[in-house]
């Protein structure tokens, strides 16, 4: 599947120049098709960016060093808000519709429907730019954690509808390329690039009901005016609903890298063909487990936190699965590099490749963030650790290394592949891999010895009496989370610096461009053919959900309205 960009083709709201003989591995793509998923990456780092920006200001916090005012921002509490919504938000979901769009492409040989692909960078850009005003103009101090009784501007909560619906269009393109594809290979297995990149859309597309219920049919009308009063428990229910599968929609993209791309990187293959389909089924199929974030809330009956006390643990599972899966293909790349001994194979990996090395550390503090989710999710371990700073240091491990650090591996490529260009600064690039994980290690011990001395999270430390009145009990765990959130900054450095300079870079890449994809040692016909069933899994997905949260709204009961909301800062 090859097909030649024409270098002279213009298009002036996207000027990236291409080279001579560049050249992609999907068929009849031309430069107007890659246009919208250049732009979604563009957003996605615009709001990598942002949140970096935010980031450093909680870092000096914890160190007596206030930059908001720098900022001029009115508090703490805004840049809080902004550091959350452009990372969780704006960073994730906009890198996920140009990463999945691109797979899309390339697992079914076809572009996708561009007006589509079109009106989902339009309609994201549009809920980027609401909730950012709404945001800067402090009128919306809510956290990304955005339920009541805080209240927000509506355009804030307009902002989040445009962004979820940017990801729907996503899901809406792929379904259609989908069935193109399966009108011409009736009887063919789904390939399974396209399996995976279906089946993340259709988990978030499925879990994402839950916060498009809270802010349409509360959150909007309450801000509005339209109605005075609205319960606090009901809309953070339904938040979080979505708000632990939403963790998935940031990981599964990056797990398809896992699974499908690095290998190919390292020289290895992917294991079993069947495998990867039963872990992507897992995560759709596992999507009520929100309540283990409300395991501290009243009016949620024991049977239902116990149930997701279950199920959260069997999520796990699949990324236990994902662990030894992808260690056996790295070790055959490894291997196939001269590697030997019982782990002599890692050093012959390449490491001087930085999209292979800023997967392969990610994937190391994943691991140590997934051990330290275990006790999160423990119903009665968690009641040592809820709320406090213990929970930051448990998802910058997870979230922000194992998917925010393995998406900048990615950039590595994919910004060569979308734009034509050679990579730039290559040995500043793996250096900054190598920072951003040496960074979270230190923010994250910080984070958790003040976590399990008690200290809150979502809490400013500069000029607090509360922090003050510990003395020196939490010195070291501030001191920490001060020094590693600046050494992540300065690996944020590098990573623009990588970025700019290879979109500036006057070398032109050559020849046939690829998206990386391994191949599969144990093929489709060596599993079953079920797998593929996707609406069989859908159903399953639905009905357990019904299971769980029916008993948590039945025993809850009618609305306990309360009056007003509040804007604190």
């Amino acid at each position: 599947m090859t097909a030649t960009l024409d270098p002279q083709s213009s298009d002036a709201a996207d000027d990236v120049r291409v080279g001579p003989g560049w050249e992609i591995d999907i068929d009849g793509v031309t430069r107007e098709d890659l246009a919208p998923v250049r732009r979604q990456l563009w957003l996605a780092l615009v709001g990598l960016a942002l949140g970096a920006l935010m980031g450093i200001a909680q870092a000096a916090d914890r160190a007596d060093i206030n930059l908001y005012d720098a900022f001029q921002l009115e508090s703490y509490y805004q840049g809080l808000t902004l550091h959350g919504v452009a990372l969780a938000f704006i960073f994730t979901f906009c890198f996920s519709n140009a990463f999945l769009s691109i797979l899309g492409m390339r697992a079914y040989g076809r572009p996708l429907n561009r007006m589509l692909a079109n009106a989902s960078l339009y309609v994201a850009w549009l809920g980027v730019l609401l909730a950012a005003w709404a945001i800067l103009a402090n009128k919306a101090t809510v956290m990304f954690t955005f339920y009541a009784p805080l209240e927000a501007t509506p355009a804030f909560y307009f902002g989040a509808v445009f962004l979820v619906i940017s990801t729907w269009i996503v899901f809406l393109n792929l379904v259609l390329t989908h069935r193109q594809w399966r009108a011409e290979h009736e009887h063919e297995r789904i390939p399974l690039l396209g399996f995976v990149s279906l089946m993340t859309s259709l988990m978030w597309f499925l879990a994402s009901l839950g916060v498009a219920i809270q802010v349409l049919g509360f959150m909007i009308p309450w801000s509005l005016g339209w109605v005075d009063e609205i319960d606090p428990q009901f809309t953070r229910i339904l938040f979080w609903f979505t708000g632990h599968p939403i963790v998935y929609f940031w990981l599964l993209p990056v797990y398809i890298s896992w699974y499908l791309s690095l290998p190919k990187l390292v020289g290895g293959r992917i294991y079993s063909d069947g495998l990867v389909r039963m872990v992507f089924i897992a995560f759709v199929v596992l999507i009520p487990v929100g309540i283990h974030h409300q395991f501290t809330d009243p009016g949620i009956p024991f049977t239902s936190k116990s149930v997701s006390f279950i199920l959260t643990f069997f999520i796990f599972f699949p990324s236990t699965v994902t662990a030894f899966s992808i260690f056996a293909s790295l070790e055959e790349g490894g291997r196939a590099n001269g590697g030997t001994g019982l782990i002599g194979w890692i050093r012959k990996l390449p490491w001087g490749n930085p999209a292979v090395s800023g997967q392969l550390l990610a994937g190391i503090g994943f691991m140590l963030g997934g051990a330290s989710g275990l006790i999160n999710a423990s119903f009665t371990v968690n009641n040592l650790v809820h709320n406090t700073a213990f929970i930051p240091g448990h998802f910058h491990l997870t979230v922000g290394t194992g998917v925010a650090l393995s998406i900048m591996a990615i950039c590595y490529w994919l910004v060569p592949y979308l734009t034509g260009r050679e990579l730039w600064g290559r040995r500043i690039a793996v250096t900054q891999t190598w920072l951003w994980l040496g960074g979270v290690f230190i923010f994250s011990r910080g984070q958790m010895m003040g976590g399990i001395d008690s200290m809150p999270r979502r809490t400013q430390a500069s000029g607090s009496n509360y922090f003050d009145a510990q003395g020196s009990t939490w010195e070291w765990a501030n001191a920490l989370t001060a020094v590693g959130g600046t050494v992540m900054f300065v690996s944020a450095l590098l990573f623009f610096m990588v970025v700019i300079g290879t979109v500036a870079n006057p070398i032109a890449v050559t020849g046939r461009q690829e998206i990386p994809i391994a191949e599969v040692v144990h093929g489709p016909r060596r599993s079953w053919a079920i797998l593929d069933d996707i609406k069989i899994w859908a159903a399953i997905a639905v009905v357990l959900t019904v299971v769980v949260y029916g008993e948590v709204i039945w025993h809850y009961g009618g609305l306990n309205n309360v009056s007003g909301g509040f804007r604190v800062w």
